[in-house]
Order: structure tokens, then sequence, then C-alpha cells
């Protein structure tokens, strides 16, 4: 049995957190998905980078709300120089005129979710995990090949990160995924994220999960396996048997 767990450290951070999760098997291949079907999920993308101005008030990046509560969050760990939530820089994106651009089907529909919704959203090859997925502060020193560098990156000692048994997953709570379980063109079996902190979202959080999970059903034709929100009074859940 392998489980998610969101440990103590984390709550101690964010007690109000939630965290949604879904895990979504036999999911089709980047090639195996209809070109019609294919381009309806870039065309989703397309309207959420649309939908993303509803979420940005000023043209200065930091004063939009759902980053101002990122940046908040950012500082009460430690974080790679530069690190930013990973909806700062989706966001950042669109204020810029520079839409976010179609990738694969599957990292089109989150970035789409996550466009919509102004909700870190993420996704990673559960086949790649070794044990347990846990969501917590690191000594440091757990391995992790970022995407598309050569050289190892390894956490910083008080970082948040999701990690398992082999290293970091994620580093500096949603800022970059490494390597080693990036889904990627050939991935079959996907642990999708969708994150918040802040209480009065609890409703957008739900309404994302829900659509991000009827999208990779109707156009990546997956199993959703599990449909959870993770709180501070349910801080597992069971991904794998």
């Amino acid at each position: 049995m392998q489980k998610f767990i969101a440990e103590s450290s984390f709550w101690e951070l964010f007690p109000d957190a939630a965290i949604g999760v879904i895990v979504v098997h036999d999911m089709k291949r980047a090639g195996d998905v209809p070109a019609a079907d294919a381009a309806e999920i870039s065309r989703l993308l397309s309207d959420a980078n649309c939908e993303a101005n509803t979420h940005l008030i000023s043209n200065v990046i930091s004063e939009n709300e759902p980053v101002k509560v990122w940046r908040e969050a950012y500082r009460q760990f430690k974080t790679k120089k530069g690190a930013r939530c990973s909806i700062e820089n989706l966001l950042k994106r669109v204020l810029k005129g520079n839409p976010v651009g179609s990738i694969t089907p599957s990292v089109d529909a989150y970035n789409a979710i996550s466009l919509k919704y102004a909700l870190p959203v993420g996704g990673e090859d559960i086949d790649a995990f070794v044990g347990d997925l846990r969501l917590g502060l690191t000594e440091g020193g757990d391995a992790f090949l970022p995407l598309g560098e050569d050289e190892d990156d390894p956490t910083l000692p008080g970082e948040l990160c999701y990690r398992d048994d082999a290293g970091a997953v994620c580093r500096c709570f949603n800022w970059r995924d490494g390597q080693r379980t990036a889904l990627t063109d050939e991935s079959e079996n996907a642990f999708l994220v969708i994150e918040s902190i802040d209480p009065a979202r609890r409703g957008d959080l739900e309404a994302a999960l829900d659509e991000f999970a009827a999208l990779m059903e109707r156009y990546l034709g997956a199993t959703v396996t599990t449909r959870a929100v993770i709180d501070r009074e349910h801080p597992e859940v069971v991904i794998a048997e």
C-alpha cells in the first residue's frame, strides 16, 4: 500500500491548507490521444489563458491576490533564491502577453485548470514513486535533478518539499518538478494535485478538482481511482494498493 502523507511539519506552517488529490490510471499516452481531443485540450488551455485575466487586477504581479498569498507562504520556509509558486509563473506569462502554450495533452490539462482557477496544479508519474509520497519540511540533501538540467540540485535544510524514499519530487512546495517523476508522453498512471492555503477558496479547490478529473476522463481516457481533499483532520490518503 502506497500513501500520500502531509506531515505535521506542513500543518504547523499551513493549518488551514487543503490539497486536492486525483489519481488516474490507464491514461492515454500522448501519441494515442486523438488529434481532435488534443486540439480540444489545446483550445481549453487557450481559453484558460484568457480567463486568467480575471485574477489579474494589477499590472504589478505581486499585487494580485493569488500571487500575494503565495508570496507570503513562501516566506514561511527555506527556499532556493528566486523560487516562486508555479501559479505566479503562469500568471506572469499571461500578464506579459506571453500565454502558456501547449506541451502534452496531460500537462495542457493541468495548466488549463491552474490558469482558470489561479491555483497551483501539478502532476507526477506515480509509477516512478519509491515508497510513500510525503509533503513536509526536510533536513536537506534530498536528491533532485531538476527538469531541463544535467546536475543534481539537492534540497536545503528547512525546505518544504514533496519527497519519496528516493529523493525530492517537487522542490519548494510547488516551485519545480524533477526529471525522475515528471509526466512524459509515455506516462499512463498519474498523481495529480491542486493546492490551496486560503480557507476561503475551498469551494474553488473542490470545483477545480472535479473539472480536472472530468478532463482526464473525457480527453485522456483515464480511470479516476482516487479523488480526495487532504486537510489537517485528514492528512493522508492511499494512492496505490
